[in-house]
């Protein structure tokens, strides 16, 4: 199999290789990198380092894919370091991407097994081969099914915020019953969306604020601060009928906080 940098080398890009570092991007125990990328958000994610990681000319980007498997995101020159202003213990990075990178980014999946470090020099010996080149960047999957649906809330923003074509086209209309979870704690908040409002609206509102006007939701983000919100986790629980009415939509609401005991234990 080829190496990355081989590749790379041969698509015309060009980079000093004995000065570059790789970052191998993974959970870092608040965020995953992959809802970043899929955020359009990723350079400055990885600009901001508690250490000076960033020490040479520049940084080839890999994000955590499991089973030592990564996705190239980039080769990025590093312009300067300073003092980040909200954090004084933090490093902010100034970075470029190289030119002519575009049509690569989020499509080049490598293997290579991490050890502890997440922040090695490309030494010759690291060959990263390439295991697969998607006809397409990888982007937040399409709607796999409303049995299927178990998503974090940095994906549910990126899918929401981006209108992406499938989910919004699966959820707009539809009423039922759904969950939230926060994998903090395990604590479940059953919710339903009826009347003239479809989950799409719902979990829109849940992703911009959280809370979707839930009391104990509001209490919890209130004492935890929004940005708990990244524990949240969101699935269907059942769709409804569309000859439901709204009292039948609320009775299978009543049903799964009974099932759930999420009134004595949860968060409703």
């Amino acid at each position: 199999m080829i190496g990355l940098v081989d590749f790379l080398t041969a698509s015309g890009i060009t980079f000093n290789a004995q000065s570059t570092k790789v970052h191998l991007a993974c959970w870092n125990g608040h965020e995953h990198p992959i809802d970043v990328y899929f955020a359009g958000k990723f350079q400055g994610w990885q600009e901001n380092q508690t250490k000076r990681n960033f020490d040479c000319d520049h940084v080839l980007s890999l994000i955590g894919l499991g089973q030592s498997r990564w996705l190239f995101v980039g080769i990025y020159d590093i312009l300067g370091r300073g003092v980040h202003p909200n954090n004084p213990d933090h490093h902010l990075y100034t970075t470029q991407l190289r030119p002519n990178l575009d049509e690569l980014m989020g499509r080049v999946i490598v293997e290579h097994i991490r050890t502890r470090q997440s922040y090695i020099w490309l030494k010759p010996e690291i060959k990263l081969p390439i295991l697969e080149i998607r006809g397409r960047k990888m982007t937040v999957g399409e709607f796999p099914g409303y049995n299927a649906v178990l998503i974090s809330h940095a994906i549910l923003r990126v899918i929401t915020q981006q209108v992406v074509p499938s989910w919004h086209a699966a959820m707009k209309n539809i009423k039922g019953v759904y969950l939230i979870t926060d994998t903090s704690t395990g604590k479940q908040y059953v919710g339903k969306a009826s009347g003239d409002v479809g989950i799409w609206q719902r979990w829109c509102s849940y992703a911009d604020y959280g809370h979707g006007g839930n009391v104990k939701l509001k209490a919890l983000l209130n004492e935890k601060g929004p940005e708990h919100m990244g524990h949240f986790q969101y699935s269907i629980l059942e769709i409804a009928d569309t000859h439901a009415s709204d009292n039948d939509i609320l009775a299978r609401e009543s049903y799964w906080m009974s099932v759930l005991r999420t009134r004595e234990f949860g968060l409703n």
